[in-house]
């Protein structure tokens, strides 16, 4: 099984005062468990780097780094996934639909991804199942 992984997911995991961290962090454990395949893009690490540094500082960046980014697949987000998501953002016309957004549901869709780690509920919006 192969889960999406989304920065509200990883936020809420680092961040024991999130709203969701008593359900997010039951939810990592039990997935790593599982040894299930667990994807995000670089656009996603990108934006979560910048909001656990702003956020939690960089001993928890470095954390993330050291003990969450090994466990991932990453897909490499290349010009043609990039300008597919812009074209997206602007066909969705939504003030709160990001471009990372657009890239995560366009990689999702291309590698048939059904499942998001994620507490953005643009996720179900999409069609896409949310854990947890």
């Amino acid at each position: 099984m192969t889960f999406f992984l989304d920065t509200s997911c990883f936020l809420s995991l680092l961040d024991a005062d999130d709203e969701h961290h008593s359900r997010a962090k039951p939810k990592w454990e039990d997935l790593i468990s599982k040894r299930v395949t667990l994807v995000c893009s670089n656009y996603i690490l990108v934006e979560t780097f910048a909001l656990i540094q702003h956020r939690l500082g960089m001993e928890a960046v470095r954390a993330f780094q050291e003990d969450v980014v090994p466990l991932l697949t990453i897909e490499w987000v290349n010009e043609s996934i990039h300008q597919t998501g812009v074209m997206s953002m602007f066909a969705a016309d939504k003030k709160r639909l990001s471009l990372v957004d657009c890239v995560s549901f366009n990689i999702m869709r291309r590698l048939g991804i059904k499942s998001a780690f994620a507490f953005d509920r643009r996720f179900k919006e999409q069609g896409f199942e949310c854990i947890p």
